[in-house]
């Protein structure tokens, strides 16, 4: 693997996060109206961030539009994924016509329910642990969507979430739904293991397997760099994009109403 300056500057992040993308530089459109193939709908988690302008990046040049799950997380700099250093990162995306969903606030887990409208939140950095009721809960998926609203208030916002990993519980369904919010997850065929070890996972593997296993209507889950994975998947995410392309399939947002 490259030195870290050298990854960088692979991945374009070397000099911070990128400007807003030229004037004329939109994603109004897919790539492919026909979609004769289908449609599908990528997501994108928070996650470390070291490959996010890479990812943006091929995103741009292919007119793609995904929903991106925001949280406010540790990242590759020593900052953090919501904080003003970012800022400038999520108002280009905002230009380009991505939407975006609650992915919490501190990106904790839940686990079992501890009693009636109460839901347990724990952090996996030793950072504490938390029993939330219906306001707390509801303070902590609003939260991310209320920075995204103060950076870019002409934001496209929709009323999903998703829990980190994915782990809900029956309270923190019922509690986020009584806040007007639709738990987000993805398909088994749309999950593109950019988190897995990739030593057991190469990119090489991963690519392959996306392109011949994904069918129309697949939600599709990455993220914008994970901090374990030694081959960043952001290295494959364009030859990914090309391929489905290529197959015929389109990219959108998701629905209001999840899928």
């Amino acid at each position: 693997m490259p030195g870290r300056r050298s990854l960088l500057a692979a991945l374009g992040l070397a000099a911070g996060p990128a400007a807003r993308p030229a004037a004329g530089q939109s994603l109004a459109r897919p790539a492919l109206p026909q979609c004769r193939a289908g449609t599908l709908y990528l997501t994108i988690d928070t996650g470390w961030g070291r490959e996010a302008e890479m990812i943006a990046a091929a995103m741009r040049r292919h007119e793609v539009r995904a929903t991106l799950f925001l949280a406010h997380e540790p990242d590759f700099r020593g900052d953090r994924t919501l904080g003003p250093g970012w800022a400038g990162f999520w108002r280009a995306r905002v230009a380009e016509g991505h939407a975006f969903a609650s992915h919490t606030w501190r990106h904790w887990y839940l686990g079992t329910d501890p009693g009636p409208g109460l839901v347990r939140y724990a952090s996996r950095r030793g950072e504490g642990s938390e029993t939330l009721d219906q306001a707390g809960f509801c303070a902590e998926l609003a939260r991310p969507m209320d920075a995204l609203r103060a950076i870019a208030p002409e934001a496209r916002i929709l009323p999903l979430w998703r829990a980190p990993g994915g782990r809900t519980s029956p309270n923190a369904l019922r509690l986020a739904a009584a806040c007007g919010l639709r738990h987000q997850g993805w398909t088994a065929r749309g999950f593109l293991g950019d988190e897995l070890d990739s030593a057991r996972s190469p990119n090489a593997a991963l690519l392959a397997q996306a392109l011949r296993q994904i069918r129309d209507g697949e939600v599709l889950l990455m993220h914008w760099g994970v901090r374990s994975r030694r081959e960043p998947f952001g290295l494959v995410f364009e030859d990914l994009l090309t391929g489905l392309l290529a197959r015929g399939f389109c990219f959108a947002p998701l629905p209001p109403q999840g899928i």
